[in-house]
């Protein structure tokens, strides 16, 4: 009687399918994370230029007009397009400023908020 000396053919196959499956499910999840890492990094700068247009019209020390404007910013040697939007209130001596700002394919990346009063 002879024992048994090592794998069968389908026992191997069997185990390298399950190592393909899981190498895949890894490349996957490997790339979902580089893309979520991008994503954040372009929304991290998105809010920068963002906050460096609402603080340009604090700094600036004048009370808004109602309408919308555009606008660019370079960061990180890059640049994003923004659009500026000033809306009264109920209340005539505030400004409602929303600051939006689009990646390359137009796409809203990020969109802040800010009150402005007179001075």
């Amino acid at each position: 009687m002879r024992s048994p000396r090592g794998f069968t053919l389908i026992e191997v196959m069997v185990a390298l399918a399950i190592v393909a499956i899981t190498l895949g499910a890894g490349l996957r999840v490997a790339g979902t994370l580089t893309d979520n890492a991008q994503r954040l990094g372009d929304v991290s700068v998105a809010q920068w230029c963002a906050d460096n247009q609402l603080t340009g019209l604090k700094l600036a020390g004048q009370y808004p007009n109602v309408g919308d404007g555009s606008f660019t910013c370079d960061e990180l040697g890059l640049t994003y397009t923004g659009k500026l939007t000033v809306r009264p209130t109920p209340n005539p001596n505030f400004r409602r400023v929303d600051a939006q700002i689009y990646d390359p394919n137009g796409q809203p990346l990020v969109t802040i908020s800010t009150v402005l009063g007179r001075n």
